[in-house]
């Protein structure tokens, strides 16, 4: 399945906003069957993998590895994560990860994204709206579960070349009180943002300071989306 793009996207509109803000939602992104299949693929995968980290190490575990941990040491890493929350950068999400969009096909279902986003219509879009020299996307499926988040950061890792961040949505249902916000942290500790979306693309520029609120023990679903980095090689 390639991805098909919402023929009323306004790209040009969508760079005026970009240019002035640092931030645009493109909203709806992709047609609504290719935004439901994709939606019905993320939820439909049991292959995805809780990410932790503890300082700059990065620990992963398969469903099936916390499946088998006893509820104390759930219980001790779920400490440990809050501890690293308290004072330093810390996440917790499921992932699958993505090829970058300009390499093999690797015979992912999920890689078609990424390959969107880098090559052809969907390439000349973004770099008409970011006003950069985009070469390709990398990325990642992601999946907030309640109790999951990501602190705060900016997103600038020297020999990235990242120009901007994305965040295809991909939740049909949600409440803004469940979390799971993308917020910018603006300075005089004041805070702009928006809540999880389906069918939309969240641009913003890198670097800019942003994190992904926890999710609240109410929320009904897991929160899906894609999200990556525009790039030149």
């Amino acid at each position: 399945m390639t991805p098909a793009f919402d023929p009323r996207l306004d790209a040009a509109t969508a760079h005026r906003v970009f240019a002035e803000t640092g931030h645009v939602r493109l909203t709806p992104f992709l047609t609504d069957a290719v935004a439901a299949t994709l939606h019905t693929q993320l939820r439909g995968r049991e292959d995805w993998r809780q990410v932790v980290n503890s300082g700059d190490k990065v620990f992963e575990l398969s469903r099936a590895d916390r499946a088998a941990m006893k509820p104390e040491q759930l219980a001790a890493l779920d400490a440990a994560v809050m501890a690293g929350a308290r004072e330093g950068f810390q996440y917790r999400y499921e992932t699958i990860r993505l090829p970058d969009g300009d390499a093999a096909d690797i015979g992912e279902p999920l890689a078609a994204v990424t390959r969107s986003l880098s090559e052809g219509a969907g390439l000349a879009m973004l770099r008409q709206i970011v006003g950069a020299p985009i070469d390709f996307a990398d990325g990642q499926a992601t999946a907030y579960s309640p109790g999951d988040f990501l602190t705060g950061h900016d997103d600038a890792v020297s020999g990235k070349q990242r120009h901007a961040a994305y965040v295809m949505g991909l939740t049909p249902t949600w409440r803004v009180e469940w979390g799971g916000l993308l917020l910018f942290h603006e300075p005089g500790n004041k805070v702009t943002g928006v809540s999880p979306g389906y069918n939309s693309l969240d641009l913003f520029a890198v670097p800019r300071l942003h994190s992904v609120t926890q999710v609240t023990a109410a929320a009904a679903f897991r929160r899906y989306a894609v999200t990556g980095w525009l790039r030149s090689r």
